[in-house]
């Protein structure tokens, strides 16, 4: 139990901030997961354009790596050219 007002405070926005973030990583795994079972390679590009853009945004605001979100775009760019 927090003892200042403050602290408390502070306890509150961690579980605000922690749900959010867990919901974006949680958005992104499932982005991912779709964008691999796609067969087409133009729908891959659009689904893979929308991955990068919340990878980044979420390297920005550090709830990742910047490096796990360069690794990440790069192999799924990799898997989208391999398709026919």
């Amino acid at each position: 139990m927090p003892q200042h007002k403050s602290a408390a405070k502070r306890v509150r926005q961690n579980a605000k901030r922690r749900l959010r973030n867990r919901y974006h990583r949680a958005r992104v795994r499932t982005l991912i997961k779709d964008l691999r079972e796609t067969a087409s390679r133009e729908e891959a590009e659009q689904k893979l354009n929308l991955i990068k853009a919340q990878l980044d945004r979420m390297a920005t605001r550090r709830l990742i790596h910047p490096n796990a979100a360069a690794n990440t775009k790069s192999s799924l760019e990799r898997y989208v050219l391999s398709l026919a």
